[in-house]
């Protein structure tokens, strides 16, 4: 199965130096999607954004769409998720803003605190997504 490293200027680039990518395309039948973990860091300024868990998750979960986007899919293929967070008390606000962006569609998902995440994030999101030939890029 052909692997294709997709890379957007929309969503922040991997920190220097660091072995990986923003996703990884899977072509066959079909194509698959494997978003890197995404921090809420603006890709225009480079730095984390102000505002909270709301904020920090709607951001994160902007950039899961830039680069799903760079692949020519949307949250709407999404199949899994994983959600990283510092402090599982913000869960309730997370999952408002999770859900508002999903807009009805629940993909499969895995949340669980962690002691720390990059730059001082306190939510990192990856993800998973799958396209019918017809949506091939």
């Amino acid at each position: 199965m052909p692997l294709r490293a997709l890379r957007t200027d929309d969503a922040p680039a991997p920190v220097a130096g660091a072995p990986y990518s923003q996703a990884i395309e899977a072509a066959g039948p079909g194509r698959t999607i494997f978003v890197s973990g995404q921090v809420p860091v603006d890709p225009a300024t480079g730095a984390l954004v102000d505002g909270g868990i709301t904020a920090q998750t709607r951001r994160a979960l902007d950039n899961v769409r830039a680069v799903l986007g760079a692949g020519g899919a949307s949250l709407l293929d999404v199949v899994k998720t994983t959600v990283y967070m510092t402090d599982l008390a913000d869960f309730g606000a997370m999952n408002e803003v999770y859900a508002q962006a999903f807009a009805g569609h629940a993909p499969a998902r895995a949340t669980v605190q962690v002691a720390a995440l990059p730059l001082g994030a306190q939510v990192e999101i990856d993800a998973i997504a799958v396209t019918s030939d017809d949506d091939d890029a």
